[in-house]
């Protein structure tokens, strides 16, 4: 069985406010967020910019750099790596309208500034991934933006963290819409033509967030099959989602287990985690989930994946070439729910 290394953000443990409610479980502690991963399993975790230095904006250039070494430290004491760092820019006001792609060239300047600060964070902890989650990066209002101008202005963004450090590579997390309503960067095709339109492609790929196929209605492990075979998967985002609605993050295979099953299935036969990849969860708790549960959907989630790893493992390759060389696609298919339901 391949021995795959698992991430998670401290994001994926909290409190269960929503837009439409209040908390529902108290806020734990940043540093018990962190050994309670570690003691679940996890190998790495991931950032945005102010998980690992909290009111970023405070503070200097060198004063996040020293903020972001104690943080090494933590992760140090607990065996931890970071995965990436990833600069939030949705939460703040000068980023309303877009960060990268924001019609004012001021709060373009601060988005910049962000994703500076970001790959310096990364540098201090020993990593050299940054994603960008492009949530505010499209349309409201349709004719508010070119959408030639706006691609234009994400490559340029990107070509200009590429030229601030050599070593780090640009992971984009696409998603087709939430919480703006047409997204320049929807889909894992999007991000390769994307890439491709940088001064240095080999430093510009993906990460595919399985809900966000799903709501572009499109199958996350076609999605991953995708980015792997142009050389182009940095790291996965894995969860579920109950169709085409808001982007629910739910525990990996709660939803659409064959599905699941696929995701699994394609990232062991090509080799995900040969090159240190790692198997990040995207996952929240139910909000009427109690306090002492508040981890139960992660685990979840690493049960939920480790058994369907096990099943990709006793998969039949040679009973899969019978049906297809005879057609017997209603006979695959039939073995593979079987196999799911633990009948074979």
């Amino acid at each position: 069985m391949t021995k795959f290394k698992f991430s998670v953000g401290p994001w994926n443990v909290h409190s269960g406010a929503d837009s439409y409610g209040p908390a529902t479980r108290d806020e734990i502690a940043f540093e018990e967020k962190i050994r309670t991963f570690a003691e679940l399993g996890f190998s790495a975790i991931q950032f945005h910019d102010d998980d690992a230095v909290p009111n970023i904006n405070d503070y200097t250039e060198e004063e996040i750099k020293e903020k972001a070494r104690t943080l090494k430290k933590m992760l140090d004491k607990y065996g931890l790596a970071a995965e990436f760092v990833a600069p939030r820019l949705w939460m703040d006001g000068r980023t309303a309208d877009g960060g990268f792609m924001s019609t004012s060239e001021e709060d373009r300047e601060y988005a910049m500034w962000r994703a500076y600060r970001s790959i310096d964070i990364a540098k201090e902890l020993g990593c050299n991934m940054v994603v960008l989650w492009l949530a505010r990066e499209g349309t409201l209002c349709a004719e508010s933006k070119s959408p030639v101008w706006a691609t234009k202005m994400l490559i340029q963004a990107i070509n200009k963290m590429l030229e601030y450090d050599s070593d780090i590579r640009i992971c984009i997390e696409p998603k087709p819409n939430e919480p703006i309503d047409r997204s320049i960067c929807g889909t894992m095709g999007h991000v390769l033509a994307v890439s491709a339109a940088t001064i240095d492609p080999g430093r510009v790929g993906g990460n595919l967030e399985s809900a966000h196929a799903i709501l572009a209605g499109l199958d996350p492990a076609h999605e991953i099959g995708f980015a792997m075979a142009m050389g182009k998967l940095m790291t996965v985002h894995l969860n579920d989602q109950n169709g085409i609605k808001y982007d629910q993050d739910k525990a990996f295979g709660v939803e659409n287990l064959r599905a699941a099953f696929n995701q699994v299935k394609v990232l062991k036969e090509n080799g995900y985690g040969e090159n240190g990849e790692y198997v990040g969860l995207d996952v929240k708790a139910m909000r009427t989930t109690r306090d002492q549960d508040s981890y139960k959907h992660l685990e979840n989630s690493l049960n939920i994946f480790k058994a369907l790893e096990e099943k990709a493992d006793r998969f039949d390759y040679e009973f899969q070439k019978e049906c297809v060389r005879n057609r017997d696609f209603e006979g695959l298919e039939m073995y593979v729910m079987n196999l799911l339901m633990g009948l074979v």
